[in-house]
């Protein structure tokens, strides 16, 4: 799979699951749908069926600030910077987000090049876009999403992005597991609505 239409959307949902129908997508899901019922627009893409190579250290970027690998990050890259904002959604692997959302996020250090090695960017810079994360863990560890969350944290940065809101849901494992927890689904579809009403008021 491509991504082969040129449209730039409201809101951009990533879904970095291997699974396309576990929690952590079906979590997604309901606040995709809460960013709809807000007006929003929303492009969804599942990293699964996208053809993203992990970062090979080419240093291209160090050029021009561009990847040498072509393939289908160029186009997700600008459907997000075209965006007013994103949900990125991953369960947690070892105490990390998954390995395509981790591939898919160390895409952008050509992006992370060009704003501080080639630019040269100083300082603290207003943030022009807000994003949330959603993430799902089958254990209960009181540090369960410290890694992810840091690693989002950063890579929304890059993105002129304000991480705006977490939803983070432990206990879920097999696949079906969040539909018993309608109090996740819930908060998935106000955490998408939510985000969405505050792009739109700006």
């Amino acid at each position: 799979m491509s991504i082969s239409e040129e449209k730039i959307y409201d809101l951009v949902a990533v879904y970095g699951s291997p699974r396309r129908h576990g929690n952590t997508s079906t979590l997604l899901s309901h606040a995709v749908q809460g960013a709809k019922d807000a007006g929003f627009s929303v492009g969804e893409f599942f990293l699964r069926d996208l053809n993203i190579s992990p970062c090979l250290e080419v240093y291209k970027c160090q050029q021009d600030g561009e990847c040498a690998i072509k393939d289908d990050f160029q186009a997700l890259r600008d459907r997000i910077l075209g965006s007013k904002g994103l949900i990125l959604a991953s369960p947690i692997f070892f105490y990390t987000v998954t390995a395509q959302t981790k591939a898919f996020m160390d895409r952008f250090q050509s992006l992370w090049v060009r704003k501080y090695r080639i630019d040269q960017e100083q300082g603290k810079r207003p943030f022009k876009r807000r994003g949330a994360f959603v993430s799902a863990g089958a254990t209960r560890g009181p540090r369960l999403f410290e890694g992810a969350v840091l690693s989002v944290r950063y890579f929304f940065d890059v993105l002129d992005m304000e991480l705006r809101d977490s939803l983070l849901c432990r206990g879920l494992d097999a696949e079906k597991d969040v539909l018993e927890h309608p109090d996740y689904l819930e908060k998935a579809y106000k955490l998408g609505y939510i985000l969405s009403s505050s792009l739109a008021d700006e």
